[in-house]
Order: C-alpha cells, then sequence, then structure tokens
C-alpha cells in the first residue's frame, strides 16, 4: 500500500516514528505543500493529510473513493465537508494528529459515515495499528481532556495558587502522567492547545472551555511556558 502524506516536517517525523518506512509493506511520499498533490495522488492508495481542516476547500483535491485521513483535532469532519460545499466527498476518516498524539498504540479515529466502518478497520489492519473509533467532535477525546487540563492549570498558575514547576510535579505524581500540563502543552504546541479550546468552546459554548486569558497570552506572543 502507498500512503501519501501532507504535513509539515514535525508531525513528519512522528508519522515516520509510527509507520516506519517498508512496515507491512507500505511505502510512503512525503509532501510539505499542496502544490504537486495532484502528480502524487494518482498512485497513492491512502492520504494523511495533516493541514486539510485548515484550508477545507482542498477537499475537491481528493476524488470520490480516495481515503483520506484528516487531522481532526479540531475541525469535525461534518463541519469540514460543509464547508468545503462538496457534496461527493472522498471517504473521510479523522485522526488525532496533534504532537505527541500520534505515535501512540492506539490511533484516535472519527468517522464522516458510520457505513465506513470496515474500511477503517481493513485499512487499520494494513497499516499495523490498534485504532479506537471515538465520536466526530472538535476536539475528538484525548485532546479535548489533555487541553481542559492545561487550560485549568493556568487559571492555578494565573491565580498564584501554585508555580508551573510544583503543578507539573503534582500533576504527575498524583496522576501518574508522562507529564505535566505545562510540559505538555509546550509539547503539543501553545497554539495547538489554543485552537483545540476555541474550537470546543464555540461547539459547546459551556464554561470550563472558555480559554484562559493567561493561556490565550501565550498564545498570541508566541511563547511557551518556563517549565
Amino acid at each position: 500500500m502507498h500512503i501519501l502524506v501532507l504535513s509539515g516536517d514535525e508531525m513528519a517525523a512522528e508519522f515516520r516514528q509510527k509507520f516506519p518506512e517498508g512496515s507491512n509493506g507500505n511505502t510512503y511520499t512525503f509532501l510539505h505543500s499542496r502544490h504537486l498533490i495532484d502528480d502524487q495522488l494518482r498512485p497513492s492508495d491512502i492520504v494523511f493529510d495533516f493541514l486539510l481542516h485548515e484550508e477545507p476547500e482542498r477537499l475537491s483535491d481528493y476524488p470520490p473513493g480516495q481515503i483520506v485521513f484528516c487531522q481532526a483535532a479540531t475541525k469535525q469532519l461534518a463541519a469540514l465537508v460543509r464547508e468545503s460545499g462538496i457534496e461527493n466527498a472522498c471517504t473521510l476518516f479523522g485522526f488525532n494528529g496533534l504532537p505527541t498524539m500520534l505515535n501512540r498504540p492506539v490511533l484516535e479515529m472519527s468517522l464522516y459515515k458510520q457505513s465506513d466502518t470496515e474500511k477503517l478497520h481493513q485499512v487499520c489492519e494494513q497499516l499495523g495499528t490498534e485504532y479506537q473509533v471515538v465520536e466526530d467532535r472538535a476536539g475528538m477525546a484525548t485532546p479535548r481532556i489533555l487541553c481542559m487540563i492545561i487550560n485549568e492549570a493556568c487559571y492555578t498558575l494565573q491565580e498564584g495558587t501554585a508555580s508551573i514547576q510544583d503543578i507539573d510535579l503534582g500533576m504527575k505524581l498524583g496522576t501518574n502522567y508522562p507529564h505535566g500540563p505545562f510540559e505538555w502543552a509546550n509539547a503539543i504546541g501553545i497554539a495547538n492547545v489554543y485552537k483545540v479550546l476555541e474550537a470546543m468552546y464555540e461547539d459547546t459554548k459551556e464554561e470550563r472551555y472558555k480559554i484562559c486569558p493567561l493561556l490565550k497570552t501565550k498564545y498570541l506572543r508566541g511563547e511557551t511556558f518556563a517549565v
């Protein structure tokens, strides 16, 4: 099976860790721009598109029947299709492709059409990965939980209740998480955390997803947390 991967450098590296070249007989082509996609699409059996959620109109690049995995942590698949204006869309699956969340034993997935359940099983079997289907909603499952924890930690820091180091250490000792919320925020990317929370708040209007001013400031300034 030949796989076309459209992504930035960071996620291309993590993708190679998750799906090593030659594993299960699969081969890959990596692109960092959409400009050559027409040349590379024809020989490709499936596509992992890390950028499609930011450019819904590009759904027209993919013909009906083409299997496309879309990074869906910040964009509901149903919203993507609606915004694209494409009625007869490709075979579309969502995946959690945020930094640190792709190269895990279980791939977090969502479906645009429930009738594609068996096709997803077949593709993931060929990819050699276990997977878990979650609801087609902004934030999926893991990003929703982690970003909410990070947001709450930002409120705690903003109020002066504890330091970054104390909050991170307390989370790791108390929950046995591999990272504290601020370590995780830096690893995922402040911009990604902000966009997940923004999408979830827009989707639900629930106060628990309202972005902490401290986190918003970090996002706007392009800063990270001093862990």
